[in-house]
Parts: structure tokens; C-alpha cells; sequence
């Protein structure tokens, strides 16, 4: 049995190791920092490398898996959809973690990966007749199929609701959402709508024009293409040290919440005073990753209170609430003589901004102009 490496093969071997080794190193820095969203990463990557390895073997002539594995389970397209899901949510929320109510969503996967098992185990001739008289006659392989693309939407529909629901939810928390990195959840969702509308699209075109096996090279491409972003960027993806984003307790009545209705007026102005003189006094917004609970700890109070004091008396959300002192600290270090040796972006930094776009859609909102129109216009 040996490998035939050619301009088919051997892109789809490359992709498939590398997806192990970063499965592997995910799953190691999950034991060592013992984060369930590293781990769940590092499950979803050795998932997609499964999507590849019965083509990358096929273009290779290795033919084990359609000879002495006939019929043995070889994808997981029955639980990517859910792992994906998973993710999310374990990077929305630190301490999150499966539950046993949660195996549910791998009961699909499991009769799939059970009823294959079983007939393979049956051996050979079984496994012909099988396949002959039953598998292929009663459409099985379309109800797997129908039921993948089921799964993947519901689960996407769902991916993205949290996405979104934690993108709303962000800016009311931090200072700066973007340390929260909203792009690379985006651009995992679209890899992974891309990957399923790719594959699902060649899926229909195989059963139109019946093509043969060299044929989906294509497909098989652009999941080894997925691989080697997803495993990349996934890695150099942060995960915030304590982040409780959890979407099914944001509509529901708690006591500190309820409490925050009852607030007077004169209650408003209290924190009112106590939260100005703290951001004035101690400059608590040049922290870049300042967070809403932190000037709650300082201030001895919780969330909601200071969360319902920003909103009612300020009329913002805490993150541009926090900007709004940060664009005002730009605009006196522009005006100081001491620091003119500071590019533009150096003194957004300064004054609090983690980074370039941060800084310039900030100012602009608070503003009207971008940094350097307002430099133009009162310099």
C-alpha cells in the first residue's frame, strides 16, 4: 500500500497533517489552561480533517477504505454543526462546560457512526448485500444526507443568533469589544457557511451530471484550504480570561436587575458623582481592556446599578460612555506641546484606544471627523 503523491494528493496530504498537529496543539494548550473552547477547537479541526482523508487516499490509490473499511463510519458531518455551536458558546462564556443534558446533540452522530458500525461488523459479503438490497434501494444515503444539511442549518441559524446576540451585548460590558475579536467569529462563521454551500452545491451536482471521483477535487480543495485557516487563525485567537456571556439568562429577572428599576433619582445621582469622580481622579479609562465590572469592584456596587446609571443619565452604553473620555484625553494631548514627538495613532493609544480602527471609529462617532480631519480643521 503505497502512497501516490500527485498534484491531487499531495495538497489534501499536506492539509490533513497539518490539521492534526494543530488539533494536537490545541488540545495541549486546553490541558494546560484547561479551556474547554481549545479543546472543542482542536475536536472540530480533527472533524474537517476527516472530511478530506477519503479523497486524499482515493487521488492517492490507496483503496482501504472502499475494500477492507467498506462501510466503516468515515466523516463527521453529523457533528461538526453541533461541535461548531459548542465553540461559540465555550469562547462567549469561560465558564462554561458540556453537560450530560448536552450529549443530545450528538445523538444523530451516534446513530449514524452505530448503524455503520454494526454492518461493517458483519464482514464483507454482509456488508455487499447490504448495501445492494437495502442501504442504497431505501435511500438511506439520501435520509444521511437530508439529515446533515438539516443539522448544519439549524446549527448555523443558531451559531449566528449567538454571535449576534453577543455582539449587542459586548459594548455594554467592555470597553473595547474588539479585544473580544468580533471578526474572527465572523469570519468562522462564513468559513463555515462557505465550506457547506461548497459542498452541498457539488453534492447536487454529482447527482445532475454524475461525475466521477476526480471530479470533487475541487470541494476537497477548498476544505484543505479551510483547514489550514481555520487551524491558523484559530490558534492565534484569544480567549478572554473571564468572560460569562450566557444568552438564555439575558431576558430573565434577576434580583439585581429588578433592582435597578426601583432606582431613584437621587440614587442616579450618587453613582453618578462616585462614577465621575473615579474616571476623573484615576483616569481608569486609559486601560485598554477596561471592563464594567471592574469599575463596579472599585466602586462597591454590581453591574446592573452602574450598567442603569451609564444608560440613564449619560444616554450611552458603557463602551462609548468609557471612548467618550478617551476621545476628550486625545484632544488635550494634541493640544500639548510635550508629547508633539507621538504620531496620531500613538496618542489614540495613550489616551486608551488598543488600536488603529478602534481609535478612528470612535473619534469619529464622538466627533463627526476622523482624527486627522480634526487635526486639519484645529491645528
Amino acid at each position: 500500500m503505497q502512497f501516490n503523491f500527485n498534484i491531487y494528493s499531495t495538497p489534501l496530504l499536506f492539509a490533513f497533517i497539518q490539521g492534526w498537529i494543530y488539533a494536537g496543539m490545541f488540545w495541549l494548550r486546553a490541558w494546560r489552561h484547561g479551556r474547554w473552547s481549545d479543546g472543542l477547537f482542536g475536536v472540530l479541526i480533527a472533524a474537517f480533517t476527516f472530511e478530506i482523508w477519503e479523497y486524499m487516499l482515493g487521488f492517492a490509490g490507496i483503496e482501504i477504505l472502499w475494500t477492507t473499511l467498506e462501510f466503516f463510519p468515515r466523516n463527521f458531518n453529523l457533528l461538526i454543526p453541533a461541535l461548531s455551536w459548542f465553540y461559540l458558546k465555550s469562547q462567549f462564556n469561560t465558564h462554561w462546560q458540556p453537560r450530560w443534558q448536552d450529549m443530545w446533540h450528538a445523538a444523530p452522530f451516534s446513530l449514524y457512526f452505530g448503524y455503520h458500525l454494526l454492518v461493517f461488523f458483519q464482514g464483507p459479503d454482509f456488508v455487499e448485500w447490504w448495501k445492494t438490497e437495502v442501504h442504497f434501494p431505501w435511500g438511506i444515503q439520501y435520509l444521511e444526507a437530508i439529515l446533515s444539511f438539516t443539522l448544519t442549518a439549524l446549527y448555523f441559524y443558531r451559531a449566528y443568533q449567538l454571535y449576534h446576540q453577543y455582539r449587542s451585548w459586548s459594548p455594554t460590558q467592555f470597553s473595547n469589544p474588539e479585544l473580544l475579536s468580533f471578526g474572527w467569529f465572523r469570519n468562522f462563521l462564513l468559513a463555515y457557511f462557505l465550506a457547506s454551500v461548497i459542498g452541498w452545491s457539488m453534492t447536487l451536482i454529482d447527482l445532475w451530471l454524475n461525475l466521477d471521483f476526480w471530479h470533487d477535487w475541487w470541494d476537497e480543495l477548498f476544505n484543505a484550504g479551510l483547514i489550514y485557516y481555520l487551524s491558523i487563525a484559530g490558534y492565534a485567537q484569544t480567549q478572554a480570561r473571564q468572560l460569562v456571556f450566557d444568552p438564555s439568562t439575558q431576558d430573565a429577572p434577576i434580583p439585581e436587575m429588578a433592582k435597578t428599576d426601583k432606582l431613584s433619582e437621587a440614587d442616579l445621582q450618587h453613582w453618578r458623582e462616585q462614577l465621575t469622580r473615579l474616571m476623573e481622579s484615576e483616569k481608569m479609562y486609559l486601560e485598554p481592556e477596561l471592563a464594567l465590572a471592574d469599575l463596579a469592584r472599585r466602586l462597591g456596587t454590581n453591574t446592573s446599578i452602574l450598567s442603569a446609571t451609564i444608560n440613564r443619565v449619560f444616554e450611552k452604553n458603557f463602551n462609548d460612555y468609557v471612548n467618550a473620555y478617551r476621545v476628550e484625553a486625545v484632544k488635550s494631548l494634541l493640544a500639548d506641546p510635550s508629547v508633539a514627538h507621538l504620531s496620531l495613532l500613538g496618542i489614540g493609544l495613550e489616551s486608551g484606544f488598543n488600536s488603529k480602527a478602534t481609535f478612528n471609529r470612535a473619534f469619529k462617532k464622538a466627533t463627526g471627523v476622523s482624527p486627522r480631519e480634526y487635526v486639519a480643521q484645529t491645528l
